[in-house]
């Protein structure tokens, strides 16, 4: 059976525009019959053109994306994917952004391993960044809370914590104006007057 080169594009939103990726495809070749469009966010990847897409995919196939972010919404989930397109379809991908990644049948071995192991790197060095970013957070928001700094809803100028809680369940006539006021440590007609303020 003669092989076949697809071409995959994807944006997230119906606002931006796929003809950079459209025509990068076209640049290499890609009939515009075979080059498959979507607007969809990688973060659901019930992406049904990619899917269907991906059934076609023969032994000896080609899909050439613009960059390896097409693939999927983290490197978990794109080694995924090149492993499904590689190994499991026995078909070849081609990233035009990384000629690196080029796993075409006419490549040596070599070759594809050094694809491989780029994408491996790849993958190491985002899950790296990603674990150095929530350490710096984490460790930021160490900091501020030494120094004072509070996080979450801040209670209503000059109400008592709890307050928002009273106020929700006096609403819902699961607590009275007294047994609020009890709470929070005021009387009832105080409760009232910040109930009345805050409607």
């Amino acid at each position: 059976m003669e092989s076949r080169t697809f071409g995959y594009a994807r944006v997230s939103t119906r606002e931006q525009n796929l003809d950079r990726q459209i025509e990068a495809l076209k640049g290499f070749g890609i009939p515009p019959r075979r080059i498959y469009k979507e607007h969809r966010s990688g973060k659901d990847f019930e992406r049904k053109v990619y899917q269907n897409l991906v059934r076609q995919l023969k032994p000896g196939d080609t899909l050439v994306i613009k960059s390896i972010d097409r693939l999927g919404r983290n490197y978990e989930e794109i080694l995924e994917q090149w492993r499904v397109i590689t190994k499991d379809k026995g078909a070849s991908i081609v990233v035009l952004d990384m000629p690196l990644l080029d796993t075409r049948q006419g490549k040596d071995l070599a070759g594809r391993l050094i694809a491989d192991i780029v994408l491996q790197l790849l993958s190491y060095v985002a899950q790296t960044e990603r674990e150095f970013i929530h350490q710096r957070q984490a460790e930021g928001i160490a900091i501020a809370k030494r120094n004072g700094v509070h996080f979450g809803r801040r209670p209503r100028e000059g109400r008592p914590e709890g307050y928002e809680k009273c106020l929700a369940l006096w609403r819902d006539h699961r607590l009275s104006a007294r047994q609020a006021g009890q709470r929070l440590g005021v009387n009832h007609s105080t409760f009232l007057k910040w109930a009345r303020a805050d409607n």
